[in-house]
């Protein structure tokens, strides 16, 4: 038999990717999702206008519909906005805002729960009780309120919003890896850690830790998508980014006071762009739930 005929060797990987492509809708998710990343990307080089550059900024081009000629020769294809900002640039460069707001925030706060609920489950006693106690109560507050808190004692910025939103979603990682590590923490592997002596950084960091990726990836996967909502509600409540750097939510403000006068583009396509971004994510966390969950049926 030759080497081309032998079957492929079926990996964890392998089997991953074939169980993830069982659904359509979260490949189309994924390939929609890496679209909108590229555009965000590239935004500076795909972009006719520079939307944070005031100096491209003509008053007299402002409220123009979809379709419109600009003096310096490109077509509003989105209309622009009451500041004659082009609307496909604004939401381009809005999305570079909303998305690296949304993945660092869940990157920072998912370091922060993990390292918390890694130590909630392996000292357990004292330490999970004061460590959980505080993730009680910060869950029993609503996150936008947290937020909007934060907000107002530190003022607008893109660092101030990553904060406020680390803040808030820290704690569900934290109480997500907990519930997984206690389970693991009762395993033979761990044991036979312990009886090596193996200082304990090493047992949480290099043998429970990548246990408890999965249920991790899932929720790292959701809170990315409620972070880009989150973020775009305090910037259409005027407490998020500054004008200067408007994100999705900002776009969506600056219309809103138009939609009834027949000036529908302002708020609709950057409403439209970040409808499909947050479900785009949401349908690939759900699959991402399913595959890396083996006690779900499907």
């Amino acid at each position: 038999m030759s080497a081309a005929a032998l079957p492929r060797e079926e990996t964890p990987f392998r089997r991953f990717l074939a169980e993830f492509a069982q659904s359509k809708l979260a490949v189309v998710g994924l390939v929609v999702f890496a679209l909108i990343a590229l555009a965000a990307i590239f935004a500076p080089w795909i972009s006719p206008q520079n939307p944070y550059d005031l100096a491209q900024l003509d008053i007299m081009d402002g409220r123009l519909p979809p379709g419109s000629q600009a003096g310096a020769g490109f077509t509003y294809w989105l209309g622009t906005d009451d500041q004659g900002r082009d609307m496909l640039s604004g939401i381009l460069y809005g999305l570079r805002i909303s998305l690296g707001v949304g993945v660092g925030s869940a990157l920072f706060a998912a370091v922060v729960g993990t390292s918390l609920g890694l130590l909630a489950a392996f000292f357990g006693r004292r330490t999970d009780a004061v460590i959980m106690r505080f993730v009680d109560l910060q869950l029993s507050f609503p996150s936008i309120l947290v937020a909007l808190m934060i907000l107002a004692v530190l003022g607008k910025g893109v660092m101030n919003v990553v904060l406020a939103l680390v803040i808030v979603e820290w704690a569900y990682y934290a109480r997500t890896v907990r519930a997984t590590a206690m389970v693991e923490r009762q395993r033979e592997y761990i044991e036979a850690a312990r009886c090596l002596a193996l200082p304990w950084r090493r047992i949480m960091f290099r043998h429970l830790l990548p246990n408890c990726l999965p249920p991790l990836i899932v929720i790292a996967t959701q809170q990315v998508a409620r972070a880009i909502a989150l973020e775009a509600t305090l910037s259409f409540l005027g407490l998020g980014v500054p004008i200067t750097e408007p994100s999705l939510g900002l776009l969506i403000a600056n219309g809103y006071q138009y939609m009834l006068s027949g000036k529908y583009w302002i708020s609709f396509y950057p409403g439209v762009a970040l409808l499909v971004t947050i479900v785009s994510i949401n349908l690939v966390g759900d699959q991402l739930r399913d595959v890396l969950n083996p006690r779900l049926s499907r």
